[in-house]
């Protein structure tokens, strides 16, 4: 059973800010802007991870405390995994984190590809793996899968299924819906070059394992995760964007894993996947108008990512306060950065 603390009590969600900086630039969840040139010559920039929930390829709704949730624990999975990433060839992005919603980042190019590791069949989107399998699909993505797999199992051995946003026509191309590609694909198309894509098959696959072996020792199971990468002015591959988290991932409870799958349930789920199929059992693929859902709804999505924090980490997630954008404020200023 999950069980959050009930003391958090924000006075609004975050949804915005609006900071006297350039460069802005807006995601579904982030809002971005440029910095200066660090002393020793790295571009960066400030990255402010909002409350907003974004499935479907749209924003849906907003949830306390989620921004706070990704940001420290993306900062945490960065943390420890320098050492292999150097391993790799490769590093990440982060290089402060000077409030709990923002991050100060490493500026670079992204790659046009978004690289999805798959560990488990799963899923209730039409381009979710179990979707397209359950369907009669035995090849997806260039993936032969074998015959006799149920929902939610694990697959023999995790893959990469990518996609790409919108034409996939250019670095950074962010317009339309994500479309599911091939391996092969990604090169053939021009979007990497082979050597980077293979070398960014290996991080990947690297990244992915020490997340379920964290995940394991803590209870919990990743299923599957979503990863993005970019390239510094140097040609360098840098893992961006956020790690691990329950919006990036599906983290499910291992200690009840196995007797609800057995019964045909869905796992307890640690991360948005609630949502998914709580507009999905409303028949909503993320077409048309976005139908309402109760409130308590939007409440054990908050105490889901905060317990997901809590498990992941080994400590509870100390609130921070609210509003944000206030508070954002007077921690960039004390910073020096505004």
């Amino acid at each position: 059973m999950i069980r959050a603390r009930r003391d958090r009590k924000p006075v609004e969600v975050f949804t915005d800010i609006d900071l006297p900086l350039p460069g802005r630039r807006e995601g579904k969840v982030r809002v971005s802007y440029a910095l200066p040139e660090s002393a020793d010559g790295v571009e960066r920039r400030l990255l402010i991870t909002t409350d907003r929930l974004s499935a479907f390829d749209r924003v849906i709704a907003s949830v306390p405390y989620k921004g706070q949730v990704l940001n420290e624990l993306s900062a945490w999975w960065f943390g420890r995994m320098i050492e292999l990433l150097g391993r790799l060839g490769a590093r990440h992005h982060l290089l402060d984190v000077p409030d709990p919603n923002v991050s100060i980042v490493r500026s670079v190019t992204p790659l046009p590809v978004e690289v999805v590791v798959r560990g488990h069949i799963t899923g209730v989107t039409d381009t979710s793996l179990w979707r397209r399998y359950a369907d009669g699909q035995r090849v997806i993505d260039g993936h032969r899968l074998p015959e006799g797999l149920q929902k939610n199992e694990p697959l023999p051995t995790p893959i990469i299924t990518p996609t790409t946003k919108g034409s996939g026509s250019g670095p950074g191309e962010q317009a339309g819906h994500d479309e599911p590609i091939s391996c092969a694909e990604v090169v053939e198309r021009g979007l990497v070059e082979a050597p980077l894509w293979d070398q960014v098959q290996t991080v990947a696959l690297a990244v992915f394992e020490l997340g379920m072996a964290v995940g394991a020792a803590n209870g919990a199971l990743l299923a599957d995760t979503k990863y993005e990468f970019g390239l510094d002015r140097d040609g360098g591959l840098v893992l961006i964007d956020e790690v691990h988290t329950p919006d990036s991932s599906r983290w499910w409870l291992a200690a009840s894993y196995e007797e609800r799958v057995r019964a045909g349930e869905e796992p307890e789920s640690l991360d948005k996947e609630v949502v998914r199929r709580a507009f999905a059992d409303l028949g909503y693929r993320g077409d048309g108008p976005i139908p309402e859902l109760p409130p308590e709804t939007w409440t054990a999505t908050s105490d889901r990512y905060v317990e997901a924090f809590r498990r992941i980490v080994g400590r509870p997630l100390i609130p921070g306060a609210y509003p944000v954008p206030e508070r954002i404020v007077a921690n960039l200023t004390e910073a020096g950065l505004l």
